[in-house]
């Protein structure tokens, strides 16, 4: 790794943390630490370090606001790239919204909501980037990315740049084609929303919020949900229906506001998380006959 990073520095890329906890960089709080952290801050050092990466042929994820995201405690091998200050420029131009891949998708929909924009109001409570809501086709209140999204510059794996369609994004139920076929970074998205009543906006908007707050443990180290929805059922239903509310592993603990989320109440591992992510899959599969699949992207080594 010593190679990998003086290269890195030959590249002039001088936020380089080796050995970086990743509890620091999940909403979890959980997780081992990764072989090498980097933040780039420009296009460019971004593409420079994957370049150098592709060429060692090392393995490497990338993070935005950590949400969504479980890190086993043997941590990560190999590259992990913070997306953050660089990559949170927005451009409007009329219903045309232009917005560099580490910004806040809250913030992004409480701003163009404010400006009578709507398309993105059911962004409000997903606490993640633009690049990590890109990537997994969020969505939340009915609706989800690709309803909105025009187009995404993206960084592929090799160091090339391509921007890729709605229709290329091979979207589905909280995956797209970045998590299976073509491997790589959002950078910018471009999303395609429409003139409405700002009032109207607001309004739901609160509402949203409202409900998050009364129904969501916000207060409360967690990933959000925790689980896909199955084909004509809710996943937090179900979970409830067996039981789980409350059922704790060490510190992690099924929230007894909302079944789906499991939250951190000081000192889980991430062992923790996942041992309790096992016994939910298995109670719900017993009771109901319904296999239940995470939601979250579980990496790194036991």
């Amino acid at each position: 790794m010593n190679q990998i990073i003086q290269e890195l520095k030959q590249a002039h890329i001088e936020d380089i943390r080796p050995n970086e906890p990743m509890s620091r960089h999940t909403t979890w709080k959980v997780g081992g630490p990764a072989d090498l952290l980097i933040y780039p801050k420009t296009k460019a050092e971004l593409q420079a370090a994957m370049m150098i990466i592709y060429r060692h042929q090392l393995s490497w994820h990338v993070v935005g606001r950590g949400s969504n995201l479980l890190v086993r405690d043997g941590g990560l091998r190999g590259v992990v790239f913070r997306l953050d200050e660089g990559f949170d420029d927005m451009e409007i131009k009329d219903t045309r919204v232009t917005v560099g891949g580490g910004y806040s998708i809250v913030r992004l929909s409480n701003k163009i909501s404010r400006m009578g924009l709507s398309g993105l109001e059911f962004a409000g409570g997903i606490p993640g980037t633009v690049g990590g809501a890109v990537y997994m086709n969020a969505g939340a209140h009915g609706s989800e990315v690709r309803e909105v999204l025009e187009s995404a510059e993206i960084l592929l794996e090799t160091g090339e740049w391509t921007r890729l369609t709605n229709e290329e994004m091979g979207f589905s139920y909280r995956t797209s084609i970045l998590q299976t076929e073509l491997p790589g970074i959002v950078t910018e998205a471009t999303f395609q929303t429409k003139p409405g009543d700002r009032d109207e906006i607001g309004a739901a908007m609160a509402q949203y919020k409202d409900r998050r707050r009364m129904t969501q443990p916000l207060q409360y180290p967690c990933a959000g949900s925790v689980f896909r929805n199955p084909p004509g059922d809710h996943a937090g239903r179900l979970i409830e229906a067996s039981g789980l509310k409350g059922y704790r592993i060490g510190d992690a603990e099924v929230s007894t506001l909302h079944a789906n989320f499991i939250i951190n109440r000081g000192q889980a591992s991430a062992n923790n998380v996942l041992t309790l992510i096992d016994h939910i899959i298995q109670t719900v599969e017993e009771q109901f006959g319904v296999s239940l699949h995470p939601e979250v992207l579980v990496v790194g080594e036991e």
